[in-house]
C-alpha cells in the first residue's frame, strides 16, 4: 500500500486510493480514457508512460492502484476476467513439468483451467483438502511450485487457515495463491497472512452490481509484480477502460455492501438451520461450521455466500431453485441482488466425476442487500 494510504481505514482507502481528481477539470471521478493510442512528444516521448492501452491505460492504472492499496500489496493488475487473471498467473509462475496443489473444493472454471488447459502443456496438479494444513503438506512434491487456495471456498464454503498454509509454503519454497473472491479485501487480506498472490474475480463483490466482468491479481513482491505485468502486456487479456471504471465505482461502496451481505446471510442461515427440509447448512458464521474459529480469526465478517442441502436429493434441490422468486436463478454472485443456483448443474458442472464433484442436493445462494425479511420469506416459500 502506498504511504499516503497506509494509515487510513479501509472505507477511506476504497474511496480515495487511485481516485485522484482530474488535473484539468477537477472532476472527482477519474475519467474513462476510452482510447487505444496516445500522442508522443517525439519518438519515445511518452506522456505519463502511456503509448498503447493494452500496455497501460489511465483508467486501468487508477483501478490497479486502488486494488494494491485495498489488499495491502505493492502491485495490482486488472484483467478482462477472473480466469484471464488466473491464466496469466499460471503462465508466469509455471513451466512444463511443474506441479500445483489445488483444493478439493473450488470454482468449476478454475478446475477446468487446470484440468483441460494447463495440463496440456505439461503442468501437473493434485487435489488436497486445504482446510487441513497437513493434507496440503502431504500433497507437495519436489516439483511443486504453487499451492492454490480458495477461502471461503466455492461452493461448499470451506475455510483454509491462510497463515498455517503460508508457513508450509515458505518452508517448501513454493508460492501460495489465495482466491479472495468470496471474502473481498474488506473481509479478508491474504497478503497480511502470508500469501504471495491474491486472485479476484472482480465480476463479483468488487464490481458488485452484475454489470461488469473482470479479474485481478495483487502481490507484495515487486519482482513478481514486474513479471506479471510483462505477461499481462504480452498476453493482452487486460481490463478495458469502461470495465475498470465500473469496478472502481463499485469498490467505493464495497465496505457497506459487504456489511449488509453478511448481516442478511446470517439471518437467512438462522432460518435455514431450523427448516425441516434443510439437512445441512454451509456457512462459516455458524458456530458448528468446522472452520468457524479460523474464519473468525482471519475474516472481519463471514460474507454473503450460503450453501445448503435439502432432503429429497437432486430434483428437490432443482425445484427449490425453480420456485424462488425474489432470488434470481442465475450463475455468478456478489451483486446487490440475490441469486440462487444449483451448482451441480450450473457453475460446477465441469467438476462432475472428479474429486471436486459437488453434492447433487446442494443449493448455493448469493445473498444480496435487499430486505432480509423479504429474502427469508422467499426461501421459505421456495422450500415449501
Amino acid at each position: 500500500m502506498s504511504d499516503s494510504h497506509s494509515t487510513q481505514n479501509f472505507e477511506t482507502v476504497a474511496i480515495h486510493a487511485g481516485n485522484t481528481a482530474d488535473p484539468l477539470t477537477g472532476a472527482v471521478v477519474p475519467p474513462i480514457y476510452q482510447v487505444s493510442t496516445y500522442k508522443q512528444d517525439g519518438v519515445g516521448g511518452l506522456r505519463g508512460g502511456y503509448e498503447y492501452s493494452r500496455s497501460a491505460n489511465p483508467t486501468r492504472t487508477a483501478l490497479e492502484e486502488n486494488l494494491a492499496a485495498l489488499e495491502g500489496g505493492r502491485r495490482g493488475l486488472a484483467f478482462a476476467s477472473g480466469l484471464a487473471a488466473e491464466d496469466c498467473l499460471l503462465r508466469t509462475l509455471l513451466s512444463p513439468g511443474d506441479h500445483v496443489v489445488i483444493p478439493n473444493d473450488a470454482y468449476g472454471g478454475t478446475f477446468r483451467l487446470f484440468a483441460k488447459v494447463v495440463s496440456r502443456w505439461g503442468v501437473e496438479w493434485s487435489v488436497a483438502d486445504t482446510s487441513d494444513p497437513e493434507a496440503v503438506r502431504a500433497a507437495l512434491t519436489d516439483r511443486t511450485k504453487a499451492i492454490w487456495v480458495e477461502t471461503p471456498s466455492n461452493p461448499l464454503l470451506g475455510i483454509t487457515d491462510i497463515a498455517a498454509v503460508a508457513q508450509i509454503a515458505r518452508e517448501a519454497g513454493v508460492r501460495l495463491v489465495v482466491d479472495n473472491t468470496f471474502a473481498s479485501p474488506y473481509l479478508q487480506q491474504p497478503l497480511a497472512l502470508g500469501a504471495d498472490v491474491v486472485v479476484h474475480s472482480m465480476t463479483k463483490y468488487m464490481g458488485g452490481h452484475s454489470d461488469v466482468v473482470g479479474g485481478a491479481l495483487v502481490v507484495d513482491d515487486a519482482e513478481l509484480g514486474e513479471e506479471l505485468a510483462f505477461h499481462q502486456n504480452a498476453m493482452g487479456a487486460v481490463a478495458g477502460p469502461f470495465d475498470a471504471w465500473l469496478v472502481l465505482r463499485g469498490i467505493k461502496t464495497l465496505a457497506v455492501r459487504m456489511d449488509r451481505h453478511s448481516e442478511n446471510a446470517a439471518k437467512i442461515t438462522e432460518m435455514l438451520t431450523r427448516h425441516a427440509r434443510v439437512t445441512h447448512v454451509l456457512y462459516p458464521g455458524l458456530a458448528e461450521h468446522p472452520g468457524h474459529e479460523i474464519a473468525a480469526k482471519q475474516m472481519r465478517a463471514f460474507g454473503g455466500m450460503v450453501s445448503f442441502r435439502v432432503e429429497g436429493g437432486e430434483e428437490a434441490a432443482v425445484e427449490v431453485c425453480n420456485r424462488a422468486g425474489l432470488f434470481t436463478l442465475g450463475e455468478s454472485l456478489g451483486g446487490v441482488e440475490s441469486l440462487i443456483e444449483h451448482p451441480g448443474r450450473m457453475t460446477h458442472a465441469s467438476v462432475a466425476g472428479s474429486a471436486l464433484e459437488v453434492p447433487a442436493d446442494l443449493v448455493r445462494l448469493s445473498v444480496g442487500i435487499e430486505s432480509a425479511d423479504d429474502l427469508v420469506a422467499d426461501l421459505q416459500q421456495a422450500l415449501g
